[in-house]
């Protein structure tokens, strides 16, 4: 059995040698792909996920699975763990007809302690972070409020860049933008939003659609609707933001900073 063990060992020092980064074998794979995942997604701050603990590089660990099974779609949606905000995957086309399942809205799960770790525990704490950046400042030149923190000023003012270069006929979507920065609930929740947080974007109200416009409870059946072209959330995409336009409660003016459900899983 030794013998069998050795390549194994002498691989492992030659990855550290290296300086690669070490992903560790789980037996639970959901646990394995959220290493993956998360540290890969946010580099500066996660280090992996073992025995059922975020790892951070400040050394404290957050809970990855509460154990709970059986949760209602309410349950999830309003008291989540990490393995509950991963589940669902996010899908990388978007072909038309889009028909999404009942509730499945990946990325619209968010556990609110993983966020806060992040970004900031509390509104000065959050407000500390924030940086003003002018939007499509060669068309539209609005000034919005993004957080500093992983990088989300610099990458949307990289995804403004790209958007300008778009014809004209897109304009009417990106320009007045409904809002980035905004300490608030959703609506109808005791969740935070992501605007909370500074890491969240909302193109222009007018040309959107929001399930909650259309529908009043959340167990509603939902008949998904959308205006906004694809051309515009594949750059965002590529520069980590996810879109609730890909939700069955969907939220098309609406990108946040989602990179973890992004990223490529060999």
């Amino acid at each position: 059995m030794v013998r069998n063990k050795l390549p194994a060992i002498l691989l492992l020092f030659a990855l550290l040698s290296c300086g690669a980064t070490l992903f560790l074998v789980f037996a639970d794979d959901s646990q394995a792909r959220a290493a993956r995942q998360l540290s890969t997604a946010y580099p500066d701050f996660i280090i992996t996920v073992e025995n059922n603990s975020v790892i951070w590089k400040d050394k404290t660990v957050t809970l990855f699975d509460d154990g709970k099974t059986g949760k209602t779609w309410l349950e999830t949606l309003n008291s989540p763990d990490l393995q509950d905000q991963l589940a669902l995957p996010y899908p990388k086309k978007y072909t038309l007809p889009f028909l999404p399942g009942k509730n499945e809205d990946p990325g619209r799960i968010r556990n609110e302690e993983f966020f806060k770790k992040m970004y900031g525990s509390t509104k000065k704490e959050i407000e500390s972070h924030l940086a003003a950046i002018r939007w499509m400042p060669l068309v539209s030149n609005e000034v919005v409020y993004v957080t500093t923190v992983n990088n989300i000023d610099k990458k949307l003012m990289q995804v403004s860049a790209e958007l300008e270069k778009l014809p004209s006929q897109y304009r009417k979507y990106i320009t007045r933008i409904g809002g980035t920065y905004n300490y608030r609930f959703i609506k109808d929740s005791k969740r935070l939003s992501m605007h909370s947080f500074g890491i969240a974007i909302d193109m222009n109200v007018d040309n959107s659609e929001y399930w909650n416009w259309d529908y009043n409870n959340e167990l509603d059946d939902i008949v998904y609707r959308n205006r906004m072209p694809y051309e515009i959330a594949a750059i965002f995409e590529k520069y980590g933001f996810i879109w609730g336009g890909k939700w069955y409660h969907y939220d098309t003016m609406h990108f946040e900073y989602r990179p973890e459900l992004l990223v490529e899983i060999k």
